[in-house]
């Protein structure tokens, strides 16, 4: 079966976030490894970094990433932006690094009125400014779909493949696919037709052995209305069916898929999600 978890958060220290996860015996986990509404990165010390890797060999090694920051835009105009947003991603690179997180996952940021494909250059341009001032080898960088939302990139899987294709770093990356996202910008996964297409679909133009994780989310929107809104698991226009499709296809048994949906410090609609998800299981995928 896939290896399911949730978006956790690392108040009160990073290493937390793993209690986080055993309270809904997640087996994946996916954080920030900082503030992820300011600039200025929090401190991550010798000690949080012992603690962080202590509770991850505790919890045998599960499937592990980090998220960048929102603020990041690799393909903004306002030179200050950039400049910050290429520093800043380098330096998430470099956390990810020291932590021993392999992947960190981004969204390709917004064009900003100069075009899908002349923000398509200047975001690899940018990616590319980033790795190379980070030194970091270790971290492969996850490309993440979005919604299509206003002038966001990334949102069509041949604007993904132009991402992976023309970076110099293009043959480490790969991609994370989030269902609600997918949704939002026009792909099905309602039905077996619309999954297999969809799924077709983004191996002629990116290649399946790219994808490498996955956020479970449900979609408040309609397909196709390219408006980001998470909604839990089967309560949204996706639907189970779908979500059931995903997770007994047995090209991504090994992949983890975590949760991004709204959840209080109580998790229980994390607990609820997982309780879904479980039951959409069939029973060869259960391990």
């Amino acid at each position: 079966m896939p290896y399911l978890g949730a978006h956790m958060s690392i108040a009160g220290g990073i290493h937390l976030a793993f209690d986080r996860l055993d309270e809904i015996q997640g087996s994946a986990l996916q954080i920030f490894t900082t503030n992820h509404r300011q600039w200025r990165l929090g401190e991550l010390s010798p000690r949080a970094i012992e603690l962080f890797k202590h509770r991850w060999e505790q919890n045998g090694g599960i499937p592990v990433a980090a998220h960048d920051i929102y603020l990041i835009n690799l393909a903004a105009t306002d030179e200050l932006i950039l400049s910050r947003s290429v520093a800043t991603f380098a330096e998430e690179l470099a956390r990810c690094a020291r932590l021993g997180i392999l992947y960190l996952i981004m969204h390709p940021g917004a064009h900003l009125g100069q075009g899908t494909e002349a923000g398509l250059i200047r975001f690899v341009e940018n990616l590319d400014r980033a790795i190379e001032t980070s030194g970091v080898e270790s971290v492969s960088v996850l490309i993440e779909n979005t919604a299509g939302q206003g002038s966001i990139l990334g949102s069509g899987f041949e604007e993904i493949n132009f991402i992976l294709g023309n970076s110099r770093y293009g043959e480490t990356m790969g991609v994370c696919y989030d269902t609600s996202h997918g949704f939002a910008a026009g792909y099905d996964m309602r039905d077996e037709d619309a999954y297999g297409l969809t799924i077709s679909r983004f191996d002629q133009a990116i290649g399946i052995g790219r994808l490498r994780f996955f956020h479970l989310n449900d979609s408040k929107r309609e397909l196709g209305a390219r408006v980001d809104r998470h909604e839990h698991i089967g309560r949204g226009k996706i639907g189970l069916n779908g979500f059931r499709l995903l997770l007994n296809d047995p090209r991504f048994r090994d992949h983890p898929m975590v949760l991004e949906t709204p959840k209080g410090k109580d998790l229980k609609e994390d607990k609820e999600n997982m309780g879904v998800l479980r039951s959409l299981l069939e029973s060869r995928n259960v391990r």
